[in-house]
């Protein structure tokens, strides 16, 4: 039995001010792992009823996570939907020593890694322009903005916050991005990031402080002293 890619596995978009934004699962579920479990076990089975349960769980979460990596909405779907491909085909590697909220995410991370590669290839063939609009052919994909540059930032018009504090964050190694998101953004426990990401919690925390030091640096210079 195989999955397909189903434009109903990835739901969520809205437009805010021409950007796309999406919009946070704060009832995803962390207090009752067996429920992932029995439906993991039932799919391992080939129930792909209790696969799909799985899907419209953490969908929202997933999209959540890839979008602030990728920063383009269309390949954050892409991603999404491919990791959910992969779990499924899969899925007996899941083994129940971890959540299975940190398997897929891990999985998740790991599609988006690769994607974010793909995309800052195509980007520096292309070589788009920083004031090129975002739906500009062959520019529609995340630009990997170099971190503190002043005069990248000159360069926002509008001083947005939202704008800007994706572009600090953007401007982050992904190593560090990834530990800010899946922390500040989704509220993973260190323990649970570290798990995802096969580092220790320690670890966790060290990234983290650089990412929260470098973001603030970026905003100080869009802002002056905070």
């Amino acid at each position: 039995m195989q999955v397909q890619k189903q434009d109903n596995w990835v739901r969520i978009a809205s437009t805010m001010s021409g950007d796309t934004e999406l919009t946070y699962d704060l009832s995803y579920d962390k207090e009752e792992p067996d429920t992932d479990r029995s439906l993991a076990l039932e799919a391992q089975q080939g129930n792909i009823e209790a696969f799909e349960l799985l899907v419209v769980k953490h969908q929202i979460k997933l999209m959540n996570i890839a979008y602030r990596l990728l920063g383009d909405y269309e390949e954050a779907c892409e991603c999404v939907q491919d990791a959910f491909v992969a779990a499924f085909e899969n899925i007996s590697g899941f083994r129940g020593e971890a959540r299975f909220s940190t398997w897929l995410t891990a999985i998740t991370l790991n599609h988006a890694r690769n994607r974010l590669k793909r995309m800052n290839v195509r980007s520096s063939r292309i070589g788009c322009s920083l004031d090129a609009d975002e739906e500009t052919e062959g520019c529609s994909r995340r630009k990997d903005l170099p971190s503190g540059d002043p005069s990248a930032l000159d360069r926002i018009e509008e001083r947005d916050t939202e704008k800007i504090v994706r572009f600090c964050m953007a401007s982050l190694n992904l190593e560090y991005r990834e530990v800010m998101v899946l922390r500040d953004l989704e509220g993973f426990s260190y323990e649970e990031i570290g798990d995802t990401l096969h580092i220790s919690a320690g670890t966790v925390k060290s990234r983290l402080f650089r990412a929260r030091a470098a973001v603030r640096e970026c905003l100080k210079k869009a802002w002056g002293d905070l």
